[in-house]
C-alpha cells in the first residue's frame, strides 16, 4: 500500500522550498555570521532543491512503483545522501544535517505514521545531529532555533489529548494535527530568532537575526502551509540593518570551499585537525562512505589533497569569499538592505526579492572595465582575469558559484584559460561546458548568440558556430624589439586573428588591420583600450567605405585596440 507520509513529505518539502525563494535574498541580507558574505539563503536553498531532485530521481528510476510506493525507508537513505551531497556552506552542511537526523528517526519507526510524538522525537534527533556536526557551536543560530523548536514540542506533548494516531486515522486529520504542534513550535522558533542578538554580539553589533535560523522559520512557515493547505501563517520580515564589516576570522581567508568524499571506512574527525592547519569554519559530516567537507581556505587544492587517499572528491564548488562580501556591502549600501522601521522588523513591508535562477548561464573571463561592462549588458557574468587574462582554476570555480544557474558556459577568451576552465569543469559541482574562445572581441561576438533558456551543450554548440563566423584583430604596443629588425619597442604591431601583418606607426598600422578584416565585413567593432594614442575621429577616418565602425570603450591595457568582423 502507498505510504502517505511519503505523499506529505514530497508535498511539505515543496512547499518550504518555494517559500524559501520567495524571502531568499531576504535571508541572504541577513548572512553576517560567520561571514558576511550573503548566501545563507542561496545555500539553503540549493540544500532543499537537492532533496527534491533526489525524490524526482526516484520516481523516475522505478517507473513500476510510484514516488508513495518506494517505500519509507529508501527515500530516507536517498534524500539524506542527496541533502549531503547538495549541501553549500555552512548553513547548507547544518541544514543537510538536521535533515539527516530527522530521516534517520523516522526511518526508525517503521509502519508508523508520523504524528506529534515521532514528529517530536524526528525534530529533537535533527537538533542533536547538527549540533553533533559543529565542533564549536555557537548559540543564536540555526542549531538554537532547532533546538527550542523542538523543545517546545516536548513541552506540548504533556498538555495534548492526542498525541498518538491509529493506523486508520485520516489523512486530513493527520495534517491538521501535525499543523498545530509545528506551528507552536513556530512561534518558539520566532522568539529564539528575536532573541539571538541577545547571544551573539556580531549580530548585535550588526543589528540583524541570524540568516539561517530565520531561513529556518521561513522553511517551518511553508511546510506548516502545505499541511494546511493554505498561505504560510505570517512571519515577521527582517532587513540587514546597516553595512557591516566582517568581524570573524575567515575574512582573512578568500574561498568558501565545498566538496564531497566517497570512499570505506571513512572516518570525520580524522580530517578536522589537518583542514583547520588550512583555514577555519571547518566542517565534515558524513558516514563510513561518503562526507561532505567545507572548509574556509586561501588553498582549496590543498584541502581536496588531505583526502587524496581516502576516495574520490566530487561535488566541488568554490566561492570568493571577498567577492561575495563586496558584492552584499554594494548591494546594502545601495539601500536594498535598509533597516526596516520599528527595530528592524515589520510583517508588513515586503522584503527584496531574489532574482530567478536562469537554466544556463555565461560566465566570461575578461579584461578591462569596458569589456566587463559590455559583457554584462548581453546577461553574461564577468570574471576578472587580469592583464593577463590567465585566472586560476579556484578562480574560475568561484565564478562559475557566483552564476545564479544550473549549468554554466565558460567563454575562456585567451589560449592561456583553456586548461584551467576545462579543469575547473571537471571540477564543479555543477554542470560547465567550455567555449574556446581565443579573444575578448571574439567573445562579445558569440555571446549575443546566447540563450539563457537553453542547455549548456546547446549553448556552446551556438557560440561554437558564432565564433567560426568572425575574424578578429588587434593592435598593441610592442613589448620588445623584433629579433628580425622590423619593429622596436613601443612600435605599433598589428594582427589579423593571430598573425602578424603590420607594424610602425598607430595610424598606418590600425589602418592596415581595418583594411584586412574589412573585406567582406557589414560591422568592425574596435574596442577602445586605456591607452590608445588616437582618439575615436581620427580612428574613423580609417575605417574603408560601406563598412560601419562602432568604438565602444574596451579598457584593456595591453591593447591599444580590438577588432572583430561581422
Amino acid at each position: 500500500m502507498p505510504d502517505p507520509s511519503i505523499v506529505r513529505f514530497r508535498r511539505v518539502v515543496t512547499a518550504s522550498y518555494a517559500y524559501l525563494e520567495e524571502r531568499r535574498q531576504e535571508v541572504n541580507d541577513l548572512n553576517v555570521f560567520p561571514v558576511a558574505d550573503g548566501d545563507t539563503g542561496d545555500n539553503m536553498a540549493l540544500t532543499l532543491r537537492a532533496v527534491l531532485q533526489e525524490l524526482d530521481r526516484l520516481a523516475a528510476a522505478e517507473r513500476e512503483r510510484t514516488i508513495d510506493e518506494i517505500g519509507r525507508d529508501e527515500i530516507v537513505s536517498s534524500v539524506a545522501r542527496a541533502a549531503l551531497l547538495g549541501a553549500r556552506g555552512n548553513s547548507g552542511v547544518i541544514l543537510s544535517q538536521l535533515i539527516r537526523g530527522a530521516a534517520e528517526e523516522l526511518a526508525s519507526r517503521p509502519g508508523e505514521l508520523v504524528d506529534p510524538v515521532l514528529l517530536g522525537a524526528a525534530m529533537s534527533r535533527a537538533a542533536e545531529q547538527a549540533y553533533g556536526s559543529v565542533r564549536e557551536p555557537a548559540e543564536g543560530t540555526i542549531l538554537t532555533v532547532m533546538r527550542e523548536m523542538a523543545g517546545r514540542i516536548s513541552q506540548e506533548l504533556a498538555h495534548m489529548s492526542e498525541t498518538r494516531l491509529a493506523p486508520d486515522a485520516a489523512p486530513e486529520h493527520q495534517d491538521a494535527l501535525l499543523a498545530e504542534v509545528l506551528a507552536r513550535a513556530l512561534e518558539s522558533g520566532e522568539q529564539s530568532v528575536q532573541r539571538g542578538p541577545e547571544l551573539l554580539p556580531v549580530l548585535r553589533e550588526a543589528g540583524v537575526v541570524d540568516a539561517g535560523g530565520y531561513g529556518l522559520t521561513v522553511l517551518f512557515a511553508g511546510v506548516i502551509a502545505a499541511l494546511r493547505g493554505s498561505e504560510p501563517p505570517p512571519l515577521a520580515h527582517h532587513h540587514a540593518a546597516r553595512v557591516t564589516r566582517p568581524q570573524h576570522e575567515s575574512f582573512t581567508y578568500r574561498y568558501c570551499t565545498n566538496f564531497a568524499v566517497t570512499g570505506s571506512a571513512l572516518e570525520p574527525r580524522a580530517f578536522v585537525t589537518a583542514l583547520e592547519r588550512l583555514g577555519d569554519s571547518v566542517l565534515v559530516v558524513g558516514d563510513a562512505t561518503t562526507l561532505k567537507v567545507h572548509v574556509h581556505t586561501d588553498d582549496p587544492d590543498a584541502a581536496t589533497a588531505l583526502f587524496g587517499d581516502a576516495g574520490r572528491i566530487s561535488h566541488l564548488d568554490v566561492a570568493d569569499m571577498h567577492a561575495q562580501v563586496e558584492e552584499r556591502s554594494e548591494r546594502l549600501a545601495a539601500g536594498n538592505g535598509a533597516p526596516a522601521p520599528n527595530g528592524g522588523s515589520t510583517a508588513e513591508t515586503s522584503p527584496p526579492v531574489a532574482a530567478p535562477t536562469a537554466a544556463c548561464g555565461l560566465l566570461a573571463v575578461v579584461s578591462g572595465a569596458g569589456i566587463r561592462a559590455l559583457y554584462e549588458s548581453l546577461g553574461a557574468a564577468a570574471l576578472d582575469g587580469g592583464e593577463t587574462l590567465n585566472p586560476s582554476t579556484y578562480d574560475l570555480l568561484a565564478g562559475v558559484h557566483a552564476v545564479p544557474a544550473e549549468e554554466v558556459v565558460v567563454l575562456s577568451n585567451s589560449a592561456n584559460v583553456f586548461m584551467a576552465a576545462e579543469r575547473a569543469a571537471e571540477l564543479s559541482e555543477k554542470r560547465v561546458v567550455v567555449v574556446r574562445s581565443r579573444s575578448q572581441q571574439a567573445g562579445l561576438v558569440a555571446a549575443v548568440e546566447f540563450d539563457p533558456t537553453g542547455d549548456a551543450d546547446a549553448n556552446a554548440a551556438a557560440l561554437d558556430a558564432a565564433l567560426a563566423r568572425v575574424r578578429t584583430g588587434a593592435v598593441a604596443p610592442a613589448a620588445r624589439d623584433d629579433a628580425n629588425g622590423r619593429f622596436r619597442a613601443g612600435d605599433a604591431i598589428g594582427y589579423v586573428g593571430e598573425e602578424l601583418v603590420s607594424w610602425g606607426e598607430p595610424a598606418a598600422t590600425l589602418r592596415d588591420v581595418l583594411v584586412a578584416l574589412s573585406d567582406g565585413a557589414e560591422l568592425i567593432t574596435c574596442l577602445r583600450g586605456a591607452d590608445a594614442p588616437l582618439d575615436d575621429d581620427a580612428v574613423l577616418t580609417l575605417a574603408s567605405d560601406g563598412v560601419e565602425l562602432d568604438q565602444p570603450a574596451g579598457g584593456q591595457s595591453n591593447y591599444w585596440w580590438l577588432l572583430s568582423a561581422e
